[in-house]
């Protein structure tokens, strides 16, 4: 690929196109605000509605009028990653595929893996978290019966916060799943849906929950898993791509790429987010 014809909105385009199949986590956020957004640097602040209270009405008395406006949050911009790669004229020439392409696809993954890393940290502020284990005292599943009483437990915590059935998600480990895979009661998996979706990380659903699974999911040396559950209504994420150049490198006969990826995420509805924490081993 010669710098002549490096059109950035095209390679970025690319590049958004492999973040979008990618994301685990990333997907289970709303977006609500990635268009007010511009540069690092750059915060939304995001206006709650509060409650509204119901009182009795009395004849000739004065009515109680309540605050629309809740406590702001405020999502701010601050993470700063950039890519960086070249191709040399002489592999270039050499190439049987396009390595510009395969490398941008290389850079997509590595972005990806570092954004749901950064999502899935959020789980320390989840407002659902009662009975659902903790450090101290985590819970063991060990069965598949265990791991699917486990959910059912989410489900509740959830209901008991007044949190919308409707698409309601799970983020769970790899041994999380392995222990659905043997209970009747879950989608299985080897149906063309389940295969279909499993490049986004979807890998069936029970007990009300879409089920993703994640080697992200925060854990303590393979011990004291953070499994993450809510809507999407929980966090608000928003990335830009701010800058996409190619370049010739002064000292080498190459074409260079460089990339700016700016993003930021937020907790805005905390009891819409459940933690559970878990060992895949009992006493562990």
């Amino acid at each position: 690929m010669a710098i002549t014809t490096f059109i950035p909105t095209i390679w970025e385009a690319r590049l958004l196109a492999h973040l979008d199949k990618n994301l685990v986590y990333g997907h289970l956020c709303n977006r609500d605000y990635e268009g007010d957004i511009s540069q690092a640097g750059d915060t939304v602040t995001i206006n709650q509605i509060g409650d509204i209270s119901i009182r009795d009405y009395v004849k000739s008395s004065d009515i109680t009028l309540d605050d629309v406006d809740g406590t702001p949050t405020q999502l701010k911009i601050d993470q700063q990653k950039y890519f960086a790669f070249k191709v040399d004229d002489v592999d270039a020439a050499q190439a049987n595929v396009n390595l510009v392409d395969g490398a941008m696809q290389r850079a997509s993954y590595a972005v990806r893996d570092t954004v749901d890393q950064f999502i899935a940290g959020f789980y320390s502020k989840a407002g659902v978290t009662t009975g659902l284990g903790s450090d101290t005292t985590p819970l063991a599943l060990t069965t598949a019966t265990q791991a699917y009483e486990a959910l059912v437990d989410l489900k509740g915590a959830l209901d008991d916060n007044n949190v919308r059935a409707d698409g309601r998600f799970v983020v769970v480990p790899s041994w999380f799943y392995g222990l659905m895979l043997k209970d009747p009661r879950f989608v299985s998996a080897g149906t063309a849906k389940t295969d279909t979706v499993l490049a986004n990380g979807l890998i069936g659903s029970a007990a009300g929950f879409q089920i993703y699974q994640s080697n992200n999911v925060p854990n303590t040396k393979g011990a004291k898993y953070k499994i993450m559950a809510g809507t999407t209504e929980a966090i608000s994420f928003a990335s830009q791509i701010t800058k996409t150049e190619a370049f010739r490198p002064e000292k080498s006969f190459c074409d260079a790429i460089k990339g700016l990826f700016v993003y930021g995420a937020q907790v805005v509805q905390p009891k819409a987010l459940a933690c559970m924490t878990a060992n895949p081993t009992a006493g562990a």
